[in-house]
């Protein structure tokens, strides 16, 4: 074989320029980890020690919500509990021997809170039963999703509020075909008991139910408090009832919604829009009342720091798809006594964020146009309404003679 003495003269060059090339990122190299580890004043490497540990130790929380959250915040830990897990060793505080979702009271809490024993009974009935989340279902209506509705509303209700429920049947709330959309309208139900001074309604209830079939009800003491349970519950029913509705709206009683601009805003969104939709009133840098003659009172012993973005419980707007993703984090958030408040809590578990839409007025409107039909025709929903102004508001948004240009 015959080689060129240019052709060996130029792999000497390239072996040349590759060696040179090499030490020079030696010595980079060099001088660089010189640079890291320092020198003191006798011109002798030291070594750099951080001043801060690495891995913070955990402590407990002070507040009773926030040291419950870091708890569950542990057991859902993929590093720690997956099955590569480390083997980190858990503090005695966080070795909870009390089931997630036990309904016996636990009592522990009456220890772990240094003012329990002074706080208002509806705080230390929550506190006691917080872990309790599966309540028997006593009126259930199986069979009522079985067309996977564009549009499910679901509202909050009290046993005694006959009217309320029925004046949103025959307005807003009409089930059935509305703007080409299939609508369906469940009212969600506790157990009214003697205990706050209500009567036996139950022969009436089974009435309205064999009569309408469309109220949800559990066993459990329908309050203020329990508004979160009312939550869990309808996600779970909703999971296994009705996990083909498009989208949800859910809200109190006492509101009025207008369900054809909601149905029109719906149909209007893109896919990845509607994927990841919530909507409603939203409130920002809120934070708990600590004046307990405030209905939202909250004590520093039960929760610390502010509020996530949420929407106001009087109604808001959301997917299908976020109904779902709500559903499964529910279970790492432990239960908070003012529901919106807690679906905020949830909706950031899940790295959203409610979005504030001026349809949504939860603290009502400007007085001189309460009585203006055309106020609430580009509206979606305005609080408080009695159930006579719902029926009048509606018949004004279905008049063929309304003009609003």
């Amino acid at each position: 074989m015959v080689v060129s003495v240019g052709t060996m003269h130029g792999t000497r060059r390239k072996l040349k320029v590759f060696v040179m090339t090499m030490m020079a990122a030696f010595v980079f190299i060099v001088v660089e980890v010189s640079r890291s580890t320092g020198q003191d004043k006798n011109n002798q490497s030291k070594i750099r020690i951080p001043s801060k540990p690495f891995w913070r130790k955990r402590v407990p929380h002070d507040a009773y919500w926030n040291r419950q959250q870091q708890k569950f915040d542990h057991d859902n830990n993929p590093i720690l509990n997956g099955p590569n897990g480390t083997g980190y060793e858990m503090p005695d505080w966080l070795n909870d021997t009390v089931g997630r979702n036990s309904c016996e009271p636990d009592f522990r809490v009456t220890a772990q809170m240094k003012d329990f024993s002074s706080l208002p009974d509806r705080f230390k009935d929550f506190l006691l039963y917080m872990r309790c989340r599966s309540y028997p279902m006593v009126v259930d209506q199986p069979e009522i999703c079985k067309d996977q509705p564009f549009l499910l509303l679901a509202i909050k209700s009290l046993a005694p509020h006959f009217d309320r429920r029925q004046a949103i049947r025959e307005s807003w709330g009409r089930a059935g075909l509305m703007a080409n959309k299939t609508v369906i309208t469940v009212f969600l139900l506790g157990n009214t008991s003697t205990l706050d001074n209500f009567p036996d309604l139950s022969h009436m209830l089974h009435f309205e139910s064999q009569r309408h079939r469309d109220l949800l009800q559990w066993d459990y003491r329908d309050s203020f408090f329990n508004l979160t349970i009312k939550e869990v519950l309808f996600l779970e029913w909703f999971h296994t009832r009705c996990s083909g509705a498009s989208f949800i709206f859910k809200g109190d009683d006492d509101v009025f919604v207008n369900t054809l601009h909601i149905i029109e805003f719906l149909k209007s969104l893109s896919p990845a829009k509607a994927e990841d939709l919530f909507v409603g009133d939203v409130i920002t840098n809120a934070g708990p009342h600590r004046d307990k003659k405030v209905k939202y009172f909250i004590p520093q012993s039960m929760f610390e720091g502010t509020y996530p973005p949420y929407a106001g419980g009087g109604g808001y707007l959301y997917s299908g798809n976020v109904a779902k993703r709500l559903h499964g984090v529910m279970s790492q958030v432990p239960l908070y006594p003012i529901d919106d408040v807690y679906t905020g809590m949830c909706l950031r578990k899940l790295g959203l964020a409610p979005e504030k839409h001026k349809g949504f007025r939860t603290f009502n409107i400007e007085e001189k146009y309460r009585n203006n039909p055309c106020a609430y025709k580009g509206l979606m929903l305005v609080h408080p309404r009695t159930p006579q102004d719902m029926i009048k508001i509606w018949g004004w948004l279905n008049d063929p003679a309304l003009n609003c240009q």
